[in-house]
């Protein structure tokens, strides 16, 4: 099967010309949703941790920089080069405890259609 070069562009996302969207303070991101999933680019521009406990999963890789998640009260973690994966629920539930200024990750999850 062959695909024409218009069409091939709903294969591509090009980050560039995504705008970034404001997050919690000191965190912006870049997204692409296609129905239930969507890839984010995330940046932390602070290295404050996070109060709040997450149980949803990610699945992610760290561009640059570095990050401690506290996963279920164990310290993880995770530098330049490191994929992470942690499903949902309770027993994952995890915060990020402390962030290096400037780390970049590529997050893929699922959303809410």
């Amino acid at each position: 099967m062959t695909y024409d070069s218009r069409r091939m562009s709903v294969f591509k996302i090009d980050f560039e010309t995504l705008d970034w969207q404001p997050g919690r303070p000191g965190v912006r991101y870049k997204e692409h949703r296609e129905g239930s999933r969507q890839i984010r680019l995330v940046l932390f521009e602070t290295g404050d941790g996070f109060v709040d406990w997450c149980q949803h999963g990610h699945i992610g890789y760290v561009l640059s920089g570095g990050l401690e998640l506290d996963i279920n009260g164990t310290l993880l973690s995770f530098r330049a080069g490191d994929g992470l994966f942690i499903p949902p629920g309770e027993s994952s539930r995890h915060r990020a405890a402390s962030i290096v200024p400037g780390t970049r990750l590529l997050m893929v999850e699922d959303v809410e259609p």
